[in-house]
């Protein structure tokens, strides 16, 4: 589980994994996407994930450089595992919704 948390740590690293499940996004579409990522943060997210085995980058020549991200493999099969986490967590809020919606009953009085 350790090893498996270290590949995902950080508050943006899930987010983009699930962006780039849908296809090879580019950086600033990533960034659009996620509004109060940085562009350093999204940089070092993406570096540490390629390093992780997860992303692939890829350059295209011209000008301007286009610079596209994509999941690899192993990046795929780790969006795949967080599935039934992604699931848990919309019955979460469900659930917290539903308490919202509906506060428990206030103790009668004396």
């Amino acid at each position: 589980m350790t090893a498996a948390i270290a590949v995902i740590d950080g508050k943006w690293k899930t987010a983009l994994l699930w962006l780039l499940e849908s296809g090879p996004r580019r950086p600033g579409e990533l960034r659009r996407q996620l509004p109060g990522l940085t562009e350093k943060v999204l940089t070092q997210a993406l570096r540490e994930m390629e390093a992780d085995g997860l992303v692939h980058r890829e350059v295209h020549e011209g000008l301007p450089l286009k610079t596209v991200y994509s999941l690899t493999a192993f990046g795929r099969d780790l969006s795949e595992a967080l599935a039934p986490i992604d699931d848990w967590g919309h019955r979460r809020l469900a659930k917290l919704t539903e308490a919202v919606r509906s506060p428990a009953p206030s103790p009668a009085s004396p």
